[in-house]
């Protein structure tokens, strides 16, 4: 929810800004599960008739190392394990470094992977080697998408929906890549560097975006100090449904601020003694009488005083929010009629009663 005193977003930088970290935290992976077949033929040996069939057609060979079942595991348990663990990193790991490292890491994993396809390897190392790529790439992606998601927390739902769009549109390039390559008739070893160079332009993009955005009014206005900014929000968004709630109804309000409330030390049914507490909510009395009621707190003279400021005059408020005029001086609370246990009667006394109505008639 944007606030009246937030800034504006000029020429929608900030947006598309996150629409390209969106598109950058999905394009790497998507380029890479393209490539299947390339990392199929490296590991059949990927001799000249294979290199020609797959040159053709884009279809594989007989997968001996179980490729696509290592990719799915090695893929999706990292992906799980460090979605967790970023629940716990963003207390000791800064974000910008969290963010920032896992580009520049994925960076450096797809320019060892590119490089790679110009290296003649035995297919026992490579398998190892990509098995490795693939799980760190995805172990990096976790903790960047899920600092990403929590910058995104504290901003207008429209940059969120501006992040998930660029990631959709990641799995648009991909597809595109891949009938293009299909289209031109290139050998595999040529689509792969393209499939795997593309996205390192990606992540270099979104890396000036990243860091441009402390540059921008409109992202700094969100992004620091965001406790405080969540709290404020908070009370906003009750101070909106406060006007609402008086604009249905006529209820008398004090506002939304915190007044000690004194409580009687001496109680009608017993001797519990209740102490001063502080009372921070929207203090309105058929809000605050039903819970009142509820512990024995009603009676019929105001013992329960809720001090309020006078007539015209508002109480203080928070900063940033206003305060809101009251219309009573003081609310009561009145106490509840006292209802008298019914006690049994004996069974000596009941009979003698049954005797004497018996003989009276």
């Amino acid at each position: 929810m944007a606030r009246e005193d937030a800034p504006r977003d000029s020429y929608h930088l900030v947006g598309i800004s996150f629409f390209i970290l969106g598109l950058g935290t999905l394009l790497p992976w998507n380029f890479f599960i393209t490539a299947i077949p390339y990392f199929q033929a490296r590991l059949a040996g990927a001799s000249n008739s294979t290199t020609r069939i797959l040159s053709t057609n884009h279809t594989g060979p007989e997968d001996a190392f179980n490729f696509n079942n290592w990719v799915t595991l090695l893929s999706q348990l990292p992906l799980l394990l460090f979605t967790l663990l970023n629940s716990f990193l963003y207390q000791c790991i800064p974000e910008t470094v969290r963010i920032l490292g896992s580009l520049l890491a994925i960076l450096l994993l797809f320019a060892l992977t590119a490089a790679l396809v110009k290296v003649d390897m035995s297919p026992g190392p490579f398998f190892s080697i990509t098995m490795a790529s693939v799980c760190f790439i995805n172990s990096f992606s976790a903790v960047l998408q899920g600092s990403l998601f929590g910058q995104l927390g504290t901003m207008p739902s429209t940059y969120s929906t501006l992040f998930l769009s660029g990631q959709g549109l990641a799995g648009i390039f991909a597809a595109l890549a891949m009938l293009l390559s299909m289209a031109s008739g290139v050998d595999t070893q040529t689509s792969a560097l393209g499939y795997f160079i593309t996205p390192c332009v990606g992540i270099l993009m979104s890396i000036m975006c990243y860091l441009s955005l402390p540059h921008l009014k409109f992202a700094r206005y969100y992004l620091a100090n965001k406790p405080s900014q969540a709290q404020a929000q908070e009370l906003e968004t009750k101070a909106e449904l406060l006007q609402s709630d008086l604009a249905d109804s006529a209820v008398p309000c004090v506002g939304l601020h915190s007044h000690p409330v004194r409580l009687p030390r001496h109680h009608s049914y017993g001797d519990q003694l209740h102490q001063s507490r502080e009372v921070e909510s929207v203090l309105q009395p058929h809000l605050l009488l039903p819970p009142l009621q509820h512990h024995g707190l009603a009676g019929t003279e105001p013992d329960l005083l809720l001090p309020v400021a006078r007539r015209g005059q508002p109480a203080a408020a928070p900063a940033g929010l206003p305060a809101v005029p009251v219309r009573a001086p003081l609310h009561a609370v009145p106490r509840a009629p006292e209802v008298p246990a019914a006690h049994p009667l004996p069974t000596g006394c009941l009979l003698h009663h049954l005797h004497a109505a018996l003989c009276h008639f």
